[in-house]
């Protein structure tokens, strides 16, 4: 049995974090490039969409971890653990339940060795590790976590959007995003809850706004 880890909404400065795991029979694999799945990136919000259904059709195991941008900035904030740290945990964590023979894992650490190492301290099973950098490129299980999570991901955005209006893509490159927190700090004088308050971005426009109201 081969499993396949990836994430959506590392950077966002809005909304979860999403984590995913899917569990295959290695017989299955190959259906599943017949099928187009590939880097979440490189598809269609509706193609990818589709394949997340066939995805977890399929599988003989998915699971999901969504973290909170208040758990995100409580980690960051408080006990200290960064982001690689506690991407780490999370993963283990689902390969616990998973329980895989092989796993597959796209790294968020440039150094692939090091996050290994990370998920090795915290997993309570006898699992090969196999950790790569575009390993969402690469290795097809990973790419079928890739397109779970991030069409997870977008449904939250959209559940937000619905509520909230146009916030952007939430990224902190993309203008729209950070003309509404602006707006948002300007009208409520504090930062969304659905906003992650450990981002630089976000302590900036909070503290930019104070100052405004001090002078």
């Amino acid at each position: 049995m081969i499993a396949g880890t990836d994430e959506a909404g590392r950077g966002p400065v809005f909304g979860p974090m999403v984590l995913c795991g899917v569990l295959f029979d290695e017989r299955m694999l190959e259906g599943l490039k017949t099928a187009g799945v590939k880097d979440s990136k490189l598809l269609t919000p509706k193609r990818r969409e589709t394949l997340a259904e066939l995805i977890s059709q399929k599988a003989a195991k998915c699971e999901i971890v969504e973290l909170s941008p208040a758990e995100i900035d409580e980690s960051r904030l408080v006990k200290k653990i960064n982001l690689n740290e506690l991407e780490a945990m999370k993963f283990a964590q689902i390969l616990g339940r998973l329980k895989p023979e092989i796993a597959y894992v796209d790294s968020t650490d440039p150094n692939p060795a090091m996050f290994k190492e990370r998920i090795q301290r915290h997993l309570q099973t006898k699992t090969k590790l196999v950790v790569e950098n575009f390993a969402d490129r690469n290795y097809v299980v990973v790419a079928a976590a890739s397109i779970v999570a991030k069409v997870r991901r977008d449904q939250r955005i959209n559940e937000l959007r619905k509520r909230y209006g146009d916030l952007g893509s939430g990224y902190t490159s993309d203008p729209r995003t950070i003309a509404f927190l602006e707006r948002w700090v300007r009208e409520h004088g504090k930062l969304p809850e659905f906003a992650r308050k450990s981002w630089e971005t976000a302590q900036r426009i909070e503290s930019e706004a104070k100052q405004k109201k001090l002078t």
